[in-house]
């Protein structure tokens, strides 16, 4: 056990990749052995996430966290010390014991998970073991089907249009290599479409094409679907659409309607539950993510009684990672899927506390990266850890991207033949109608 002791806590401020300031800890063991934890950042945040600690006034647009730096150095570090790194739930524990508020608020949550990732990541390299392998054991051989972004909107476009993300997800690939090759052909084919339609080529926060010069939303579905083609691909059997609405972004709670300031469009729940649906129908598209505000429980409910049994309906704000949340939209029969982000929660333990209780009850977990990343790839073990079946990092352009899905390239080279790559099964085997 005094060989897993953790003997030193350092923390500092670094920066993401949208350019704001983030915290990174290092956790050294007695025996040498290192872990360093990077925290990303959203940048559309639902309510009910944890709290991400900022400094606040001027400097850095306010968004410096020397305050998280400093719980980490004078609150956190000293009770870490001696603690065993291999107990991962009880360091976790201390630190929400230090905390002590039911959001982490007091000592911030990207303070927090900085440390917790740090830890996992220290244990496993006193274990030789890579992190999947360590958290998972030998049954963590499942690689995760990629959900990658094509063109970005919403928060990670400045709001050029009102759907964040137009994504592929491959369906007729039969190893994650294949499949990522897919998306790069078809991030490639959009470069041409993007080029004859004379529309700028620019990058969005998350690698994906900026959409300037749209006229309607609905245009990126058009867009995309010819992309695939022009990749030399057949839209909804080898290749399904993805969208990631983030409808928060755009619903007045007070009027509990939603527009697109891009038509100048406005729709109660039942016209833009219809309008999604519409979609569906005329679109390849097998997954819909945030197709009702947070606040919206209500259209949640509509839109999974009106397409829960064919399109994947994940919850982002509606849920934020967090296990009473999940209980609740199972208990209301909203969605049928959930997006995992630790840094939504705040520690590994309770990410995967989230990842069981999504699974056990029939849900599908999506395990997901954030728009403010970093070079740390610990969701992708974290995904095969957990045999979640899903990853969301971004698009295929952008290093902060890449670090991850060219770790899954990496991970599936060394499983071999004991890597298990479920393609649409992971959406058929749900019993979800997604071919038809």
């Amino acid at each position: 056990m005094e060989e897993y002791g953790i003997k030193a806590v350092t923390a500092r401020q670094i920066y993401n990749s949208r350019a704001n300031p983030t915290v990174e800890v290092d956790i050294v063991l007695n025996d040498g052995s290192m872990g360093r934890g990077m925290v990303p950042s959203g940048a559309s945040t639902g309510r009910y996430e944890a709290v991400e600690l900022r400094d606040g006034g001027s400097h850095l647009g306010g968004k410096g966290v020397q305050t998280a730096v400093r719980n980490v150095r004078e609150t956190i570090a000293p009770a870490l010390i001696g603690m065993d790194a291999r107990d991962q739930k009880a360091v976790d524990a201390v630190m929400l014991e230090l905390d002590g508020t039911p959001d982490k608020s007091r000592l911030g949550a990207n303070a927090i998970l900085a440390c917790s990732m740090a830890t996992a990541w220290a244990a496993a390299a006193h274990t030789r073991l890579p992190l999947y392998a360590y958290l998972g054991g030998a049954l963590a051989t499942t690689i995760p089907v990629p959900m990658i972004q094509i063109i970005g909107g919403g928060a990670h476009a400045a709001n050029a249009i009102d759907v964040q993300d137009f994504l592929v997800i491959p369906l007729s690939a039969s190893t994650f290599t294949a499949g990522y090759e897919m998306a790069v052909n078809v991030y490639q084919a959009a470069k041409r479409v993007f080029a004859k339609k004379g529309k700028p080529l620019s990058v969005a926060d998350e690698g994906g094409f900026w959409p300037s010069d749209f006229t309607t939303n609905e245009e990126g579905l058009a867009l995309l679907t010819e992309s695939i083609a022009r990749a030399g691909y057949t839209p909804g059997k080898d290749i399904g659409i993805a969208l990631d609405i983030a409808s928060s972004e755009f619903y007045d709670e007070k009027t509990g309607r939603y527009r697109f300031a891009l038509e100048k469009r406005d729709f109660s729940r039942e016209e833009f539950v219809d309008l999604l649906a519409d979609w569906v129908g005329r679109y390849p598209i097998i997954s819909i993510e945030d197709g009702a505000s947070e606040f919206d429980w209500e259209g949640a409910r509509l839109l999974t009684e009106r397409l829960g049994d064919r399109v994947q309906l994940i919850g982002d704000d509606l849920f934020t990672t967090n296990v009473g949340r999940i209980r609740k939209g199972v208990t209301e029969h909203t969605y049928n899927s959930v997006l995992v982000k630790p840094n939504q929660i705040g520690t590994i333990t309770e990410t995967f506390e989230a990842i069981a209780v999504t699974k056990n009850n029939g849900y599908l977990p999506v395990i997901s990266a954030r728009s403010g990343e970093t070079e740390d790839a610990i969701i992708v073990h974290l995904a095969i850890a957990s045999s979640a079946g899903q990853l969301k990092v971004g698009s295929v352009a952008r290093s902060e991207r890449t670090a991850k899905w060219n770790e899954a390239i990496r991970i599936e080279e060394a499983l071999g033949a004991s890597a298990h790559y479920p393609s649409a099964g992971v959406f058929t085997d749900a019993g979800l109608r997604i071919f038809s």
